[in-house]
């Protein structure tokens, strides 16, 4: 995994075991279940492990903080991150029992005891949480309508509570209603041609309402 390593040369011998083990059981449980594209499959530790890791690169999420992965699918961005940040709580929601089941497993396999795994469609999720973070599970607009009610602010200056939201393409016309937004242009961290068009979307909670 000497991907990683490349942009977070701190990762610990526990958390390089297990983003390697998470590539295992990934490739594993696509076998038996479509949790990421089949073209894709050789391309993990990029496309999906440090894709998602992304979101790591402009924020750091602290012990006490929680976060909300809606429509996880394969696990994520919510089971990289968990690795990453093994202090924060991670709940990872989908509404497709054989995916939650499936990243429910990889999640004990790997011993995240800081993630909990939940079927159930983002809108009818209740709880609240600090953060949602997301790889492009549909248009901002509806997405934004499903989790705002979710979100708390944490207190004092510099909150970067919201939606951290990673998605490809021309954003402009789909961003126009959310005029606080902040896009991140993936490439300016990661020098792999897959990264070229991806961003990452930051949607401060206080612009939700």
């Amino acid at each position: 995994m000497e991907i990683l390593l490349k942009y977070f040369p701190g990762l610990s011998p526990l958390q390089q075991e297990q983003y390697l083990r998470l590539n295992d059981l990934v490739v594993y449980w696509n076998e038996h279940i479509n949790l990421v594209s089949r073209k894709d499959i050789e391309y993990l530790p990029v496309r999906h492990i440090l894709h998602s890791l992304g979101i790591a690169i402009h924020i750091r999420f602290d012990p006490s903080d929680t976060v909300l992965d809606v429509g996880t699918g394969g696990g994520f961005p919510g089971l990289p991150l968990a690795i990453m940040f093994p202090e924060t709580r991670f709940t990872l929601i989908d509404s497709i029992g054989k995916k939650v089941h499936a990243v429910s497993e990889m999640s004990r396999s790997l011993e995240l005891h800081n993630v909990q795994c939940i079927q159930v469609r983002a809108e009818n999720y209740r709880e609240k949480t600090q953060y949602v973070v997301s790889r492009a599970v549909c248009g901002l607009n509806r997405f934004t309508e499903w989790v705002r009610d979710k979100l708390v602010e944490i207190p004092g200056e510099g909150s970067r509570c919201g939606i951290w939201y990673l998605k490809g393409g021309y954003l402009e016309e789909e961003l126009r209603p959310f005029r606080e937004a902040s896009v991140y242009e993936l490439k300016s961290a990661f020098s792999e041609s897959f990264f070229e068009s991806k961003k990452l979307v930051w949607l401060p909670r206080k612009s939700l309402f």
